[in-house]
């Protein structure tokens, strides 16, 4: 059976003796759960059900001192480290073999400034519950496209999102940052406070520390908004995706539109136009009325919604727990011949639970200067995604290696870019072309805050 295990033989081989071990449980607020404990093994299931590991233990953090304890006893025990918050890495980085996983789950904290717009968001929050905050408010901030992702993780990588094409990626509306550096020490980061690492941290991974809370900028949306989908047959998807491509030229910033092809809950094989509007629905109504009319769609879901309801359109391909594996890149064309080779070899597609997905990358996300941020990848582009889901473990070898060949041929097509919470667990050559010519300047900022790479289960920016 394929395994995408990667090992951290002095994770594995570490010995944590019992009175060490006894001093943690007595002195964090939280719960230590350790092999053989009660809940151990549900407390290990993450998102992406391929990843089976078994942590020596796992910190379950009550407040912030809880994850300064847990990353003091890692270092001291020599211990790996994985951070879980809302556990959605496909890589499965939120989980780990042998070491010491600090699981955020429990630090929900959300504190809103009205007058500001902004919000003070703790780190084990999901994008579904921090947006049931802010939109009690009428505000929110761009939040992903899955509503059960965990808000640290989307924006340490540079989340992409509903709102991104009129307020930037997740990680352009950062204002500060509480983080647990790797000695332990909790420090607060903005443009002025450790403004280097500050930098790394919109877009540069979980290389630099345990983020605990992070704060927004906050803008007004919705409540109600424009969103759904328009199917088509699949049978059309040629046609269908050339509209899309084009179509997206014309979008402005108000506007997303992504595109899928993947199996209707009755098993049908459809191509989906996923649409969404932020501003005044009429403008709404007009903006999206060329793709609600092109060809001959089977549905027109699209309509006036609360925005949390949008936010949800895609959960049920995000279930948690079964098994993931994906291959992702840039586009920056959709030109015909990669339409057709993409749709062609789509129709290999084994499973019903897979799909083959581009969201498409402008607005203020694609213009923010490309050095401004960690995540540098800027300019209007396709993010490009082969994500095979199944649930049976032993076609493990038959769904990587369709991903695997579908994506060796569209490859050519890419940028050689890539969205870094995108990468496989595969591909750690691929880091740096994630970062791009800012690569340099982050594995500064990683000499700096973590030399000795304590935290080193993340798409990793090596020191040494």
């Amino acid at each position: 059976m394929t395994s995408l295990h990667v090992g951290d033989t002095r994770a594995a081989e570490a010995v944590i003796d019992d009175a060490a071990m006894q001093r943690l449980r007595e002195h964090v607020r939280g719960s230590v759960i350790r092999p053989g404990d009660d809940g151990y093994d549900d407390a290990r299931k993450i998102w992406n059900g391929m990843i089976d590991r078994r942590p020596g233990l796992i910190v379950r953090c009550a407040g912030v001192s809880d994850v300064i304890d847990a990353v003091n006893f890692a270092r001291a025990h020599d211990l790996q480290i994985a951070v879980r918050g809302g556990s959605h890495s496909a890589a499965g980085h939120a989980m780990c073999d042998g070491g010491l996983v600090i699981d955020l789950a429990g630090l929900k904290g959300v504190r809103i400034d009205t007058g500001a717009r902004t919000v003070q968001a703790q780190g084990g929050l999901i994008w579904g519950e921090l947006d049931h905050e802010t939109q009690a408010l009428g505000l929110a901030t761009t939040g992903g496209t899955v509503s059960n992702t965990g808000i640290g993780g989307l924006t340490l990588g540079g989340g992409l999102g509903w709102l991104m094409g009129k307020h930037g990626f997740a990680c352009d509306n950062v204002l500060s940052a509480d983080v647990v550096t790797a000695d332990g020490t909790l420090i607060t980061t903005d443009a002025e406070q450790h403004a280097d690492l500050f930098w790394a941290l919109k877009g540069g991974g979980g290389n630099f520390g345990v983020v605990t809370s992070i704060q927004y900028q906050l803008h007004p949306v919705g409540p109600m908004v424009l969103g759904g989908m328009v199917l088509h047959p699949r049978a059309a998807a040629k046609d269908v995706l050339r509209f899309y491509r084009d179509y997206c030229r014309t979008l402005p910033d108000e506007a997303e539109a992504y595109a899928a092809l993947l199996t209707s809950p009755d098993g049908d094989p459809i191509t989906a136009i996923l649409l969404g509007y932020n501003g005044d629905l009429d403008e709404g109504e007009r903006v999206l009325a060329p793709a609600r009319q092109f060809g001959t769609p089977i549905a027109d879901l699209v309509s006036p919604m609360p925005y949390v309801k949008r936010q949800t359109l895609i959960d049920d391909l995000g279930v948690h727990g079964i098994h993931r594996y994906w291959k992702s890149g840039f586009m920056p064309e959709l030109g015909d011949d990669f339409i057709d080779q993409a749709v062609e070899r789509a129709e290999t597609m084994t499973s019903p639970m897979s799909v083959v997905g581009l969201f498409y990358v402008h607005g203020v996300a694609a213009r923010v200067d490309p050095s401004a941020t960690a995540f540098g990848l800027r300019g209007a582009q396709w993010d490009f995604d082969i994500i095979s889901q199944w649930t049976d473990p032993s076609l493990a070898d038959e769904q990587v290696r369709w991903t695997r060949s579908f994506w060796s041929e569209v490859e050519p097509f890419a940028t050689g870019g890539v969205y870094v919470n995108h990468i496989a667990a595969d591909e750690p050559g691929r880091v740096h072309a994630a970062f791009g010519a800012n690569y340099d300047r982050l594995l500064a900022v990683k000499r700096q805050y973590d030399p000795n790479n304590l935290f080193r289960l993340n798409h990793n920016i090596d020191p040494t």
